[in-house]
């Protein structure tokens, strides 16, 4: 490759800098350079290490490896080239270096150092007239190269007046007078791409600050430079009141102490030189993006703090050695090596200190026994001895990680070193290739080499900054990606070489050999400044050992942080270990290394021995006046008796309203009652469905039919405050009074027996659940386990069982055997963590997972709430856009003091330091706002704002309404120190009635004192005297600091008047996902979507979610969602800020003393943008501003700002219009004498006079509450990992180890990434985590197999204090509905009709208490023509000589449109005789429905059967689906062979065990809900049962009931009504009872005693009912009478018993109907019309017939011909059947539609007919189907004379058709020797000939008298035979006809019309 070579203009990026150069170099420098690249590779594809050695295989690689690179602002005009690819950029041609020099990144020739971050507390020799500059390196983008420059050569302020030219000296050797600044640029190894230009290069002045550290100032303003005219948009840094330019203040207090919070992006423009305050980082408002070390604004995340370029969450500190870090790519692990935090001066990788610090406290393997492994872990040879007094000379116990091979004894003072084998199983990790890999062909690939990885491992530490502790995770990383860079190496290598007759030597790569190894690691750490020291041994890690044991003594490793030890001559194999002995790393490693118990067993004991005194007595000397106490016994006496009157009298003005009586009443305070919002309903149906799923699924594992009703247990963890909290949920959610399980008024105490506290007593009641349950196997159990993140300890693997008996309860309760059986248990665990429960071994099924939505979903608000969740993603949000104050902060002044009493006092434990620092700040505190304003300097401004605001916040209300302060301190007897601590303190103050001190400790419960009891009773208005608070939300408005201890939250909420969350002291060294987000989980909240928002200047925090990735999902989370930063424009990303607390414009408090003499006053508060949305706490909003200051606000003047010199604060956001560069001036302040008191000191600032200050009414406390989330005071290591996030976006506490009780399955995984979804990341976690042995389901090794989930086990998952408890109480609620409902059905429940027209007979059934009818009695009673079924209360009413029917007797009419109202239905509790349908499983059903055991599911065979039927004139052939397990009810030729018969029992059996009647069962689209489930109905008993379906849905019926016969209908039925269907089951069944009685004649039963009756049920007949009649006497009239539900098996058995039976041709039942009068039953027999559920005799009716073509009213038609042909209709008035309404199928499957168009319109009776050969729409219906339609609604046309003419009906001939409601017809059969309706006195007013046959003649039509203009309407198949029928019946002798008067059904000629003709009576 050419060296010359131009770079392609697309890709002017630089990549590694001399990756091109490299043929000529020596071997180390090569090797040296390709590791660096390597390591800090970023690209998808790592490089191969030893490419470049290659450059052949260098361009194979610069093929693949593309890059799209969208341009940053700056890079372009920087001319920053290279190229995104791992291709060699070509560099412009310099000479080439001088042979031997250095040609490092970041050093001069000489081989100096020139980077500020390492020289910028060096003394740098700046000649007269020079001044220093940074120089930016394309090679190294984050950082600064010092430079010492003529100034005559450098632009003025406004950019001009530079000479031509340069002149410079080199800071590092020395060298001086280079005249060209190409030679320069040579000599400082500028690696450049075009030609060197100064304007170029030379960027920033440099300047000292406070401490006199060099650091980055003002950018130099090149002429033609476009940065002037960029400076709004990057948001320049208005507020901080800068100092002058040169301005040096104090030394730093701690000169090892890197100052923490210098910031990369400095200020723009000349004019706004200098840092703000003693402290850099204030010019760190919003810096250009090129320094966030990324190139595209995709994933250029903000500055995010004042640390660092925020994106990465790994930024792994300064590379103190040479290399450049290259751009990032998607590819590089959010923990990635290689994201230098370059660029500002002093130890400046400390924000990614905090960060990866104990973050190792996730182990790889379960450290069994003490974390402190004082025992070799493979231990051989001669054992090394520790020195005694180590610790008090180090400062620190070194931890010693054992690496590869043999590891000696130690022996001696084993306390004082700590040997742990993570990094050995990291090794180990890594050398297992993960089978993910192994699918994919790699396994011929070796893994990674123990040289190559412990080489890896040296550079990764070299990398490491002074403040960063090495994670095993980064390590996995590196190895993983230094493995797969290989690996695709050789797979490219086959791809891409020539064809060979062989491959390539695998050599060409060359390996790192062990002799190497010792060199190339010495050559790794030469640059590092001595922070990694290399060991060479000879014979043994002894040796090694024992000289770092004797040089940590001399103290010569006083600047080493780690010491590796290479042995690498033994036998080729290599011995390693790495010691951290840096004081910093070496505490914070051995600190994680703690188990929590092990870490509260040490604190313990530091507490009870005393160890602790000595840090009190250090506290004890800061105070200049002496001892604190002595000064808090000073102010007691000199105050006792005249308490200051300002405090507990409320001075400022009040707006507040009086109550009656004249107390003042505050308008802000309401607690909120408990309603259920939209999202909790959502959440509870989606609960709901899924149970549903698990009932509907085929596995039979839940039956809901079987229930009826729903209890419940919800198992918390041992804490008193939740328990009440969930107690008082419960109660008031009137969940207990909804399922039955209580009656009305029922107290809290009732509700305790569903509330399991998970303690000592927990079995004994738990044990009662598991009773009751297994008692009552008709109720469905719910079993909540809420928390369910918490003790998930394994029973088996416990090792305290014995000492501890709660820990692993929830393992030995939940997951017992019981539990796990019981049918009639849900288990629903309920969690905010579910991480540890979404392993590889979990028994719950990702299916049933139940995950919080999202509230928007493509921009879209799901559900319109009143008020918003402010959960971690939108905390993490605050800290990202430069709207306004972020929520979360931290507090570097107690961190700068923590830090260096860790040195003084290493024995101590670092959480009792922070605690002891912390409760003396609040102390100091406290006496500052007491006015001891000398205590200002011992706290920081944090607390101080936190103190004054506490014990302000009261006297801005007029009822005393305050805010509550958590302070969360883990450790149970830290707590009670500074419990005791702050009280004596608030004591001694007379501050007792001011706030509350709550010491809220998980085992008891909340002790407020009286003063503050009585006040929250009366905000509360509770009378009761016993009233004491029982849960933290019942504190709302108590001024008050809840100290809240407890290893972990258990779920406690917090009440609205939450105003400050201080977090400083949780365990920051245990960084796991589950307990970060639990602690950050305390804080969320809901905000108020009522609260005007003003939107100020990029005012975003309370963006939509739409902005959020996650809202892609309705299943998202909201815990995971990061910022909204990929969506915003670069303008808005650049605003960034810095959150080292509120210190700056806004907050201290303590200092504002300036603005206004009261102490109180409040501060500067921010810019309007703000004002709404976050106004200063405790501070007045802007309406409550001084006008001027308001006005000066809103001209984007800055306010007044207090500054203090630790805490780096927010500039309020400029007016983008403004372009002036504006400047600052402090006064510093004198700093005090006392060692740390700069930590804390204020300055005090000079106000411009700007109108008068006028101190206006403030607000109660509550009334921000609402609108505004708390604020989260965070460790500095916790707030890093929590804002970091990944090159995804995502926050890189997201991709820690999810959980304590997980490891992580493997080290070649993928990463978490932003735009998972919670159900994928569920996935993830079930993929990538295993469960540590003392897990609860590390036994549960199903691997994802289906088998090895548990059916009835649901998990729900929600962001923390979202409102979990509230959805699964409403799920309990729903649930309990469906269940009544299930249990329950609508039934038809409809008077009968027309019952007052039936006409008083002579004849009645008088024999009332008669079980059968006596045949001879029931002859002579008459037939009842009427129609008395609801359902035909639209149909004509049937005429009989009985009736004399006016006009107005028939009831109301409806009018057309209300045929469609719904029918009235009645809902009723099944009884255990019901029919179902396919939703019913019980386990009585399983061998009913299919699931035989002798029988495989599903077998059935198909059987033809064929029979000739005469009037058909064709053989008619059906088809029968015969199950296996139903074959026995068939008779075949020989087994298997031809169907012959269905066999048929004998009139005279007398079994009560079997229905002899076969059933069928007509049915049309109802597969699912048709109740075909006869199994309880028969009460068990025996029977045969048909399902008739069309030949279409055969197999859809068939799937849903595999176990049931099927008679199939032939296809040229598809489109038929129920008639057709009829019509042949009945001809079937005479059929097939001819087949029987000739079989079982040859077996000698007579022909007549073979049973004759078969069932036509409908498929909606759910249950049958008997009517108990109580007869009075014999005849007498008097009787009462009950209904009772009966089995169908009663009624059949009974029906089947009657006497002389086989003389009935149908037998019916009533309908029932809750409206039954006394009437309807008294009589218990009728003559009359029977529906829905008949038994046909076919022997009786063989020759009546149903018309097959009909498909409505084919029953009555029936009914009437079978009573014409003399046969008897007997209906049982004493039985009836309920119909259920079923809204799917039956005739509603009938739709009638436009044969030609697609188009869906709705289709009118009217125009279902037409004239022949007319131009109209035909039709896509049967003809039969629109002639009856047609007639319902408009017969009129054709009967004009007979509408509301009941006198004169019309004449039906041989048929019913329904001619609507309005219309009477008179039926009469044609048939010889048939009953007719006399006629003789009767005139009618129409004629109906339907299809008439043969036996209609002229001759009998003539009997009857029709009235003047009577009509005819004659239809018949065809026109043709409509004329024959004409003639033949001589009509025109008495009708009249036209030619207009014929008319045909809609129909296309091949769909058959029917044609009519009508004509006049003459």
């Amino acid at each position: 490759m050419e060296n010359n070579q131009k770079a392609p203009s697309s890709l002017l990026e630089m990549g590694n800098s001399y990756a091109g150069q490299l043929k000529t170099t020596r071997f180390e420098e090569v090797l040296h350079n390709s590791i660096e690249a390597s390591l800090r590779s970023n690209s998808l594809v790592p490089r191969p290490v030893f490419s470049q050695l290659y450059l052949e295989a260098e361009q194979q690689l610069s093929a693949l490896e593309g890059g799209s690179r969208v341009d940053n602002e700056e890079e372009e005009e920087e001319g920053e080239g290279g190229s995104e690819q791992n291709c060699p950029p070509t560099l412009y041609q310099m000479h080439p270096p001088p042979e031997g020099c250095c040609i490092t990144d970041g050093f001069c020739q000489a081989g100096r150092d020139l980077r500020l971050v390492s020289i910028s507390n060096e003394p740098i020799d700046v000649p007269a007239g020079f001044l220093l500059v940074g120089a930016k390196s394309p090679s190294l983008p984050d950082h600064l190269l010092v430079c010492a420059v003529d100034k005559r050569f450098l632009p003025d302020d406004n950019g001009h007046n530079a000479l031509l030219g340069f002149s410079g000296n080199c800071v590092g050797c020395g060298k001086k007078g280079f005249c060209y600044f190409t030679e320069f640029s040579n000599h400082i190894n500028l690696k450049v791409t075009t030609q060197p230009k100064k304007q170029k290069h030379l960027k920033y002045y440099l300047i000292r600050n406070a401490q006199g550290a060099l650091t980055k100032g003002p950018l130099i303003c090149w002429k033609g430079s476009d940065f002037r005219s960029r400076q709004t948009s990057a948001g320049a840094c208005s507020s901080s009141l800068f100092p002058l330019l040169e301005s040096s203040g104090p030394p730093a207090p701690f000169p090892s102490e890197p100052v923490p919070g210098t910031n990369p992006s400095a200020p723009l423009g000349a004019a706004q030189a200098g840092p703000a305050s003693d402290h850099p980082s204030l010019t760190a408002a919003m810096g250009l993006a090129v320094f966030n070390g990324k190139d595209s604004p995709k994933h250029q995340p903000l500055v995010k703090n004042n640390l660092s370029a925020g994106p990465r969450p790994s930024a792994l500190g300064i590379l103190s050695n040479s290399g450049p870090p290259k751009k990032r790519h998607k590819g590089w692990s959010p923990e990635s090596p290689s994201a230098a935090d370059g660029g500002y001066p002093q130890g400046g990788g400390n924000r990614a200190k905090y960060e990866n610090a104990g973050v190792t406290c996730m182990p790889q393997v379960g450290l069994v026994g003490p974390a402190s492994v004082t025992f070799p872990v493979v231990a051989s040879g001669e054992p090394v001895s520790v020195p005694d007094n180590l610790l008090k000379i180090c400062k620190a116990k070194p931890v010693i990680f054992k690496g590869h091979g043999n590891f000696p004894y130690l022996c001696g003072n084993l306390n004082d070193v700590v040997v742990s084998p993570l990094l050995y199983t990291c090794y180990q990790n890594s050398q297992s290739i993960s089978r993910a890999y192994e699918q994919h062909g790699a396994s011929t690939i070796q893994p990674i080499s123990e040289e190559m990885q412990l080489l890896l491992t040296v550079y990764y530490l070299v990398q490491l900054a002074a403040d960063q502790v090495p994670l095993m995770e980064d390590l996995e990383q590196i190895f993983l990606r230094s493995w797969r860079e290989s690996h695709l190496t050789e797979i490219r290598q086959y791809q891409q070489a020539p064809p060979q007759p062989f491959p390539p030597a695998p050599s060409a790569v060359a390996p790192v050999t062990s002799a190497q190894l010792p060199w190339l690691a010495g050559l790794a750490a030469s640059s590092c400044n001595d922070s990694v020291h290399i060991i060479e041994c000879t014979y043994s890690l002894a040796e090694g050992l024992s000289e770092m044991f004797r040089l940590l003594v001399e103290g010569k490793l006083a600047k080493t942080n780690y010491v590796v030890i290479i042995c690498a001559c033994r036998n080729a194999t290599i011995d390693s270990c790495i010691a951290v002995t840096g004081k910093y790393q070496a505490r914070i490693l051995s600190e994680s290394l703690l188990t929590p118990a092990e870490y509260q067993k040490e604190v313990n004991y530091e507490l009870v021995t005393g160890k602790v005194d000595s840090l009190g007595a250090f506290f004890s000397t800061l105070c200049p006046e002496g001892d604190i106490d002595i000064l808090l016994d000073k102010f007691h006496q000199e105050n006792q008796g005249h308490i200051s009157s300002s405090l507990t009298a409320a001075s400022v003005t009040k707006s507040a309203s009086l109550d009656v009586a004249g107390t003042p009443v505050c308008t802000s305070y309401h607690l909120e009652p408990h309603h259920i919002r939209p999202f909790q309903l959502a959440v509870a149906q989606k609960l709901l469905s899924h149970v549903c799923s698990i009932a509907d699924s085929s596995t039979q594992n839940l039956d809901l039919g079987s229930f009826e009703k729903v209890d419940f247990l919800i198992c918390i963890p041992p804490s008193e405050v939740t328990y009440q909290q969930t107690l008082l949920h419960v109660w008031h959610s009137g969940v207990l009074l909804e399922l039955g399980l209580e009656e009305e008024h029922m107290t809290k105490q009732r509700a305790e027996q569903y509330v399991l506290k998970l303690d000592a007593e927990a079995q004994t009641k738990f044990k009662a659940f598991l009773q009751n349950s297994f008692q009552n196997p008709h109720t469905l159990f719910v079993l909540i386990h809420d928390h369910a993140h918490w003790d998930l300890v394994s029973t088996v693997h416990n090792l305290y069982s014995q000492s501890d008996p709660s820990v692993g309860l929830v393992d030995r309760l939940l997951n017992c055997r019981e539990v796990k059986e019981a049918p009639n248990i849900v288990t629903l665990h309920v969690t905010s963590f579910p991480y540890a429960l979404q392993t590889q071994h979990t028994l719950i099924s990702p299916y049933n997972e139940i995950h919080w939505p999202a509230s928007y979903s493509n921009g879209v608000e799901l559900y319109h709430e009143n008020k918003r969740y402010f959960g971690l993603s939108e905390f993490i949000e605050s800290t990202l856009s430069g709207h306004s104050l972020p929520l979360l902060r931290y507090d570097s002044s107690f961190e700068a003091m923590v830090t260096a009493l860790g040195k003084r006092f290493p024995r101590l434990h670092s959480a009792v330091i922070r605690t002891f620092v912390l409760v003396q700040h609040y102390a100091a505190a406290m006496m500052a706002v007491r006015g001891l304003s000398q205590m200002k300097n011992y706290t920081s401004v944090e607390t101080l704002e936190i103190t004054q605001n506490l014990i302000n916040s009261p006297k801005q209300c007029p009822c005393g309404h305050g805010l509550m302060v958590l302070l969360r301190v883990p450790c149970s007897p830290l707590a009670a120190v500074a419990y005791e601590r702050l009280a004596h303190v608030r004591a001694r103050l007379a501050l007792e009635e001011h706030f509350e001190i709550i010491l809220g400790n998980p085992s008891s419960g909340i002790t407020v004192g009286k003063h503050f009891l009585k006040q929250l009773k009366m905000w509360q208005k509770i009378e009761d005297a016993e009233w004491r608070p029982q849960t933290y939300l019942e504190l709302e408005g108590l001024p008050c600091i809840l100290i809240f201890s407890g290893m972990d939250p258990h779920g406690e909420s917090l009440p609205r008047s939450l105003r400050y969350c201080d977090l400083r002291l949780i365990n920051s060294s245990c960084l796991v996902r589950t307990a970060l987000e639990q602690e950050l989980g305390l804080a969320a909240y809901f905000v108020s979507n009522e609260a005007p928002l003003e939107k100020g200047a990029r005012n975003e925090a309370l963006e939509s979610d739409a902005e959020k990735l996650s809202g892609t999902d309705e299943d998202e989370e909201l815990v995971t969602e990061g910022s909204a930063l990929e969506k915003r424009s670069p303008v808005k990303r650049e605003r960034s800020c810095s959150h080292d607390s509120v210190s700056s414009s806004i907050s201290s408090k303590a200092s504002s003393s300036a603005l206004c003499g009261d102490s109180s006053a409040p501060p500067a508060g921010p810019s309007q943008g703000e004002q709404a949305r976050s106004p200063p706490p405790g501070g007045p909003t802007e309406e409550g501003r001084a006008p001027g200051e308001r006005q000066r606000l809103r001209a984007g003047w800055e306010p007044p700002a207090v500054i203090s010199r630790h805490s780096p604060g927010l500039a309020p956001p400029p007016d983008p219009s403004l372009r002036t560069c504006r400047r600052s001036i402090r006064r510093s302040a004198p700093s005090s004498s006392s060692q740390l008191s700069s930590s804390g000191s204020s300055s005090s600032s000079m106000v411009p006079a700007a109108g008068p200050l006028v101190l206006q009414a403030s607000q109660c406390s509550m009334t921000k509450a609402c609108r505004q989330p708390p604020i989260v005071f965070l460790p500095k290591l916790v707030y890093d990992m929590v804002t970091a996030t990944d090159s995804s976006g995502l926050p890189k506490a997201a991709s820690l180890l999810p959980s304590h009780s997980v490891v992580w399955a493997s080290s070649f995984r993928p990463l978490l990434s932003k735009t998972m979804t919670s159900t994928e990341q569920s996935l993830y976690y079930r993929q990538w985590t295993v469960p540590r042995p003392s897990h609860m389901d590390y036994g549960n090794r199903a691997e994802g197999r289906v088998d090895g989930f548990h059916p009835r086990r649901l998990l729900l998952s929600g962001p923390p204090q979202i409102g979990k408890t509230g959805a699964y109480l409403q799920f309990l609620s729903i649930l309990s509905r469906m269940l009544i409902r299930l249990t329950e059905v609508d039934v038809y429940d409809e008077e009968e009709i027309n019952i007052n027209l039936t006409e008083e007979s002579e004849w009645h059934y008088l024999q009332l208490g008669d079980p059968w009818p006596d045949l001879e009695l029931f002859k002579k009673l008459p037939f009842d023509y009427i129609i008395h079924d609801p359902k035909y209360e639209d149909a004509s009413l049937i005429c009989s000589h009985h009736q004399s029917i006016k006009s107005e007797d028939r009831g109301m009419y409806r009018k057309p449109e209300d045929l469609y109202v719904r029918r009235q239905t009645a809902r009723m509790r099944l009884s255990k005789y019901a029919a179902y349908n396919t939703y019913h499983h019980c386990e009585q059903c399983h061998q009913y429905m299919g699931f035989h055991p002798r029988y495989q599911l599903y077998e059935s065979t198909l059987h033809a059967f064929a029979f000739s039927y005469s009037m058909l004139g064709e053989e008619i052939q059906l088809h029968f689906i015969i199950p296996k397990s139903k074959e026995h009810h068939f008779v075949f030729s020989q087994p298997g062979g031809q169907l012959e018969s269905m066999r048929l029992p004998l009139v005279t059996d007398k079994s009560h065990e079997y229905i002899k009647s076969p059933t069928f069962t007509p049915t049309t689209g109802r597969h699912e809900h048709g109740l075909f489930n006869l199994y309880h109905a028969m009460d068990g008993a025996s029977h045969l049962h048909v399902l008739v379906v069309k030949e279409y849905e055969m197999a859809i019926y068939k799937k849903y009931w595999p176990n049931h016969i099927m008679l199939v209908l032939p296809s040229i039925f598809n489109s038929a009504g129920v008639g057709a269907a009829h019509f042949l089951i009945k001809e079937l069944s005479y059929h097939n009872l001819e087949l029987e009685r000739n079989r079982q004649e040859e077996l000698g039963v007579k022909p007549q005693d073979i049973w004759p009756f078969i069932v036509i049920s409908d498929d909606s007949c759910v249950m049958w009912n008997v009517v108990d009649i109580d007869c009075g006497g014999e005849r007498s009239r008097e009787f009462s009478w009950s209904e009772r539900n009966v089995s169908l098996k009663h009624i059949m058995q009974h029906i089947e018993a009657s006497p002389n039976i086989t003389h009935y041709a149908l037998i019916g039942m009533r309908k029932w109907s809750s409206k039954t009068g006394s009437r309807e039953v008294q009589e218990p027999f009728s003559r009359c019309h029977v529906h829905d559920f008949i038994v046909l005799n076919v022997d009786l009716t063989q020759n009546v017939q149903y018309n097959q073509n009909r498909f409505t009213c084919d029953d009555v038609d029936f009914n009437l011909r079978v009573h014409s042909a003399g046969l008897l209709l007997c209906r049982f008035n004493r039985f009836s059947v309920m119909k259920k309404q079923i809204a799917v199928g039956g005739h509603r499957s009938f739709h009638i539609t436009s044969k030609v168009s697609d188009n869906p319109m709705a289709i009118m009776p009217a125009q279902y007919i037409c004239a022949p050969d007319s131009k109209h729409t035909f039709l896509a219906a049967p003809a039969q189907l629109l002639l009856e339609k047609f007639l319902q609604h408009h017969s009129h046309r054709f009967f004009p004379l007979s509408l509301k003419n009941h006198g004169h009906p019309v004449l039906s001939v041989d048929c019913y058709l329904n001619l609507g409601s309005q219309i009477s017809v008179c039926y009469v059969s044609s048939r010889p020797h048939s009953l007719n309706v006399s006629c003789s006195d009767l005139k009618f007013s129409g004629l109906l000939l339907y299809l008439c046959d043969s036996f209609v003649g002229a001759s009998f039509l003539k009997k009857f008298h029709f009235l003047k203009g009577a009509t005819l309407c004659v239809i018949c198949q065809d026109r043709n035979s409509l004329r024959q029928t004409v003639v033949r019946l001589e009509l025109e002798d008495e009708w009249q006809f036209r030619l207009r008067d014929e008319f045909q059904t809609a129909n296309a000629k091949e769909d058959r019309p029917l044609f009519f003709l009508t004509g006049r009576h003459i």
